[in-house]
Formats: C-alpha cells, sequence, structure tokens
C-alpha cells in the first residue's frame, strides 16, 4: 500500500499525509519550511498543518514570534485512532440492532480486500472446525487468525503449498499455483472464490447445506489425492 494512501485511512487528507511524513522526516518545521519543501500553497499548507493538529497527528511549538509544528510518533498516532476507533465500536454495537441468523441464500461478495476481511472474520468467528484450501500468500495473509483459532483449541485442517506448515494444524502439501480458495467452518458456512483479478476479483459465501456438503467432499478427496500421491493410502 501506498503510504499517503495508507495515511488517508487515518482520517488525514493527503496533504495532511505528506506535511505529516514531512514532519516525521524533519522534527519540526514552520509553515513556511513545509510549504517551500512540498510545493504546497502556503495558505493549504496552514489549513493542513492546522488539520494535523486538530486530528492528533502533530503538536504546535512556540518560539516566540515564530510558530513550528513537531508530528505525534507514528506509533502513538495510529495506536490513538484506533483505540478512539474501538471505543466508538463499542458505543454503536451497543445501540444497533444484532442480526441474529446468516442470511439465507447465496452472498456474492466482490474485491479481494473485502473477500479476505470475510476470511479473517469468518476464522475468527469458527467455533470448532476449519478446513482451508489456498495458496501461500492467501494462507500467510490469514496466519494470526489461524493461530488464533489453534490456540482456541479449534482443528485446522489446511490444504496448502507443500513450503506450508503451521504447527498445530493439519496440513497436506501440494502445488497451489491458482489464487483460489476454499474454506469451510464449522461445517456451516463455505467460502469460495479466486483472487485473481484483484478488486474485480468475486466470492461467494453461503450457509446452505448442500454447498457446505458439496465443498466437504470436494476438500476430502483433495486430501485423498494428496495421499495417494505420497503413497500414504491404497487404491
Amino acid at each position: 500500500m501506498n503510504l499517503i494512501e495508507g495515511l488517508t485511512n487515518f482520517n488525514l487528507t493527503k496533504q495532511e499525509a505528506t506535511l505529516y511524513v514531512l514532519l516525521l522526516k524533519s522534527g519540526q518545521m514552520t509553515g513556511y519550511e513545509a510549504a517551500k519543501q512540498t510545493g504546497i500553497s502556503r495558505s493549504n499548507t496552514y489549513t493542513a498543518l492546522a488539520g494535523l493538529v486538530d486530528k492528533g497527528a502533530a503538536y504546535v511549538l512556540e518560539e516566540g514570534k515564530v510558530t513550528r509544528y513537531t508530528p505525534v510518533p507514528a506509533a502513538e498516532f495510529c495506536s490513538n485512532k484506533i483505540s478512539c476507533l474501538e471505543e466508538i465500536k463499542k458505543d454503536i454495537l451497543q445501540q444497533l440492532p444484532v442480526l441474529n441468523n446468516d442470511p439465507e441464500g447465496y452472498i456474492t461478495i466482490k474485491g479481494a480486500q473485502e473477500i479476505i476481511n470475510k476470511l479473517r472474520n469468518t476464522v475468527r468467528q469458527a467455533q470448532a472446525r476449519i478446513y482451508l484450501s489456498a495458496n501461500s500468500r492467501m494462507l500467510e495473509l490469514l496466519l494470526p487468525e489461524l493461530q488464533a483459532a489453534l490456540q482456541r483449541g479449534l482443528k485446522v485442517v489446511i490444504i496448502g503449498d507443500k513450503s506450508f506448515s503451521l504447527p498445530g494444524a493439519i496440513c497436506y502439501g501440494t502445488n497451489k499455483q491458482s489464487e483460489q480458495i476454499r474454506l469451510i467452518a464449522d461445517s456451516h458456512t463455505v467460502l469460495t472464490g479466486d483472487l485473481q483479478d484483484d478488486e474485480d476479483s468475486t466470492c461467494l459465501y453461503s450457509c446452505k447445506r448442500n454447498l457446505v456438503d458439496l465443498f466437504k467432499e470436494a476438500l476430502q478427496n483433495e486430501i485423498a489425492l494428496i495421499k495417494l500421491q505420497k503413497g500414504d493410502i491404497n487404491v
């Protein structure tokens, strides 16, 4: 992710993000110095610097008649924002109605990041077992959630690249070239799709019993084939 784009996710505008990075490199600056180095107009620079102060990303240093700006350390700024969002989240969840059951039918999820978010949340919410087939790149993205699932005592079965291993999980190694992913949680939900096209990627999510059973059988067959190729089972 581009650094400036990443900072905009913390409620900074692009100009504020640009000036924040500059302040972190320089330690402290006047508005005039910042405008000169960035090429941003002086009026926009002073507006953006005031925005950084208001949003908790910078402090004002008063030195006589000269006003200088110094950045809040990046880790502190990000942590403060996340803590604030956690408090807002608690307040929102107390007020919003709760969805009692998973929606019926077949749900299409679009966009690579939205698919990854759904995968992570499905693993987090699993209560007994997880079956997952994916390449190493996808497995690395889900690694924190998979490790947490193992710590909660869940059974985790992974069909991944031969090079991938996860202590505590049952891993089957094969050649995973595509970005296709299949996930079954608690024999209740299934999520399957392909992340090859990034933002144009699509994924199917469902709690339909017939689809869950279909994918369980497909994963069992894939595991059986891997065992057969390794000579672990006889025909």
